[in-house]
């Protein structure tokens, strides 16, 4: 019998993946589910960026790279993050590793167990996740619907103690699409600064922003020095299979989060990397078309969730999420299970992402607009029947 280590008794099982597989289940038994519960783009990788690894495959570029990534990828990170992030860095502060990879290896760097983690509240569930594995404690900040889910600086201290160690944030936010403004981050970084409290800012959906500004919290004075910043070209550019992010940092911190990076992947896929460049440096049309149909079902979406009795739903000013509230006397889990059988529809519960989550649930519109009028139709008709 396997004898489980309790770390990994702790860490709660990803809400997105759980109802992902259990739609690939019903599928393969010939059961049609409309899906809304994967945060990941209907939109195919960018033909000039596919073009670019097949080119990298045939030149033989299929070994090992060095661990930190090319060169020249490293470089052109470093150009976009001074450009558009306005945080100043050269390729030296440029780690090349899978996104969701980069926050386990800044866990285990920089986490002790005893040590506190501020997150807002409903958040991405894989930060309680990694937080647990280093043996730290997530310490949730409740966010409010009515103030489109952003943590302000006041929200926050209330929940400092001499253990705080570390802030996550995310902006945009899955699940809710929240976008902080700069006056609100520099609220945060001011009371960072004073608590000397690290920041983890997640911008993996930096390019998916509709209305008003991506602000990088380590543009900010002096916060470059006590801020990891983590993106990729997941969601921007369709190409969540790939597996290619980065981490942006002082120096010394890639120096040793890398030290973890050389006895777990030891690289990210070579032949990706120069792809990688051209996603970066190539045109962004694509991308730019990408973001313009996520608005217009953004739209379609919150109009037609606002029609159905007993749900409301904020517009949100970023990525691909809805978050809808439901005055309906039942969990949100159960309320995922019904629809999946009733509606032959799939959401995400709001609880997976934190207590504050319950009485939520999460919608990704990354779908067509017929799949979004006939699934949210289903829900409406399933809901009356509650």
């Amino acid at each position: 019998m396997p004898m489980f280590s309790k770390r990994l008794n702790d860490v709660p099982e990803s809400g997105t993946v759980a109802i992902s597989n259990l739609v690939s289940r019903l599928k393969q038994e010939g059961i049609e589910i409309i899906s809304f519960s994967m945060g990941e783009p209907d939109f195919d990788t960018p033909e000039n960026i596919k073009d670019a690894c097949i080119r990298s495959l045939k030149d033989g570029f299929t070994h090992y790279t060095p661990s930190t990534g090319i060169p020249e990828l490293r470089k052109a990170i470093a150009e976009r993050t001074v450009r558009e992030n306005k945080i100043d860095c050269t390729a030296k502060n440029v780690l090349v590793t899978p996104t969701k990879q980069a926050l386990f290896m800044i866990a285990l760097a920089y986490l002790d167990p005893g040590d506190e983690v501020i997150l807002p509240d409903p958040a991405w569930v894989s930060y309680e996740a990694v937080i647990k594995l280093a043996g730290a404690k997530p310490v949730y900040v409740p966010t409010r619907f009515e103030d489109n889910f952003v943590m302000t600086a006041d929200m926050m201290a209330a929940a400092v103690t001499d253990r705080t160690k570390m802030l996550i944030l995310n902006s945009p936010s899955n699940p809710t699409g929240s976008v902080m403004s700069r006056e609100v981050l520099r609220g945060i970084a001011d009371l960072c600064t004073e608590k000397n409290i690290m920041v983890l800012s997640d911008e993996i959906y930096e390019h998916i922003i509709y209305d008003g500004e991506h602000v990088s919290i380590a543009s900010f004075e002096g916060m470059f020095d006590r801020t990891l910043t983590i993106s990729g070209l997941s969601k921007s550019y369709a190409m969540t299979g790939w597996r290619l992010g980065w981490i942006v940092a002082p120096e010394k911190d890639i120096s040793a989060i890398n030290k973890l990076q050389t006895h777990s992947v030891t690289c990210c896929t070579s032949f990706t990397q120069p792809a990688a460049v051209e996603a970066l440096r190539g045109p962004q049309d694509a991308r730019n078309r990408m973001v313009s149909e996520f608005k217009k079902r953004r739209d379609l979406a919150l109009d037609l969730l606002n029609d159905i009795k007993g749900v409301e739903c904020n517009r949100p000013d970023g990525a691909f999420y809805l978050f809808p509230r439901y005055d309906h006397k039942i969990s949100s889990d159960d309320l995922a299970m019904y629809l999946m059988k009733d509606a032959h529809v799939a959401i995400t519960p709001g609880r997976s992402f934190g207590p504050a989550g319950e009485g939520f649930f999460r919608l990704s519109y990354a779908t067509s607009e017929d799949n979004l009028i006939k699934g949210i139709g289903n829900i409406k008709r399933s809901l009356s029947n509650i």
